[in-house]
């Protein structure tokens, strides 16, 4: 059972009430608190020694990281995040110093974004340091952007570039909380996520959640250098394009925007976006369809694409 079959599993039959706007299935939860115009989300995500970082890696950017990943998942609602709590889970013998410049990379980004720490929880984890954040923003009521929505003829946009975030990117990406609210302020989108399992993977919960498909462009795609170099190191003979390609679209943890709009506001937003933010890439990487799945159109035509991004516990068990 791969992460997605146990989150079904678990999500079955999840006690609601009336405050819930949006539960589980989406980047946050959505909720009415009846605080006027604004609706709350709620978000939590964990980071573990041995999968997201490890003890080599600089304790402030393990920090940084455990509440980025959060900030990125209000960033794909175009909402704005208020206060964090932060559960700590430590082996039996640490080091204070090296817990105390964890919270320092976490506070200098709650800082930078204007995010209340207001507390937590530590506990022994004797598997290794466990970071747990829950996060609570907010956004203007009816404003949220969900990932349902997405319709055949839409344009489906992603920032930045994408693949070999395992180079650094992992640890230092800058979530796109402005970019996503100007975008949520200036047009119409129908469907958002942040590409936090690959792309693939991730547009295939966009297509879930509208019940459609998605053609892309192979070459439309927005390769990083990094998954360049990765595929045809320096020296090496011949090209491997197509594995750079693959990385692109099966890499995890890019934590970029990935969002449809209707196509006549395509060359609108591209324009307006280029003004607003010259310095981030925003590529035009294919379309919605009818029907299901994904198709990948390159040199050599359109063929159903079947491969996935990151799934945690995939193949355990089997």
């Amino acid at each position: 059972m791969n992460e997605f079959e146990l989150i079904r599993r678990l999500t079955r039959s999840l006690p609601a009430n009336a405050a819930v706007v949006t539960g589980a299935g989406d980047d946050c939860a959505v909720l009415d608190l009846g605080v006027p115009d604004q609706l709350i989300l709620f978000k939590t995500d964990a980071v573990v020694e041995g999968f997201h970082f490890t003890r080599e890696t600089p304790p402030e950017k393990i920090g940084r990281k455990a509440l980025a990943r959060c900030l990125s998942d209000i960033a794909a609602m175009a909402g704005t995040p208020t206060a964090a709590l932060v559960t700590l889970g430590l082996p039996e013998t640490f080091d204070p110093d090296f817990v105390a410049r964890i919270y320092a990379g976490l506070n200098a980004l709650a800082e930078q974004h204007q995010v209340a720490v207001v507390g937590g929880e530590t506990t022994t984890n004797p598997g290794g340091i466990l970071i747990s954040i829950a996060l609570l923003g907010l956004v203007g009521r009816g404003k949220q952007i969900l990932r349902g929505g997405a319709r055949a003829g839409d344009a489906i946009f992603v920032t930045g570039e994408l693949g070999g975030s395992l180079a650094g990117k992992h640890l230092d990406f800058a979530p796109r909380l402005a970019e996503a609210r100007w975008l949520a302020e200036h047009f119409h989108l129908h469907a958002m996520l942040d590409v936090s399992d690959g792309l693939a993977g991730d547009l295939r919960h966009i297509l879930e959640a509208g019940q459609v498909g998605a053609e892309i462009l192979q070459s439309a795609l927005p390769v990083s250098r990094a998954a360049k170099l990765r595929a045809n190191p320096p020296g090496s003979p011949g090209s491997s394009h197509k594995s750079a390609a693959l990385a692109a679209l099966t890499d995890g943890e890019d934590f970029e925007l990935l969002f449809t709009v209707a196509s006549r506001d395509a060359v609108k937003l591209l324009d307006a976006w280029r003004k607003k933010f010259p310095e981030l890439k925003l590529s035009c990487i294919g379309k919605i369809v009818a029907g299901e799945g994904i198709l990948l159109r390159n040199r050599t035509g359109t063929h159903r694409f079947a491969a996935s991004g990151y799934e945690h516990f995939r193949g355990r068990g089997q």
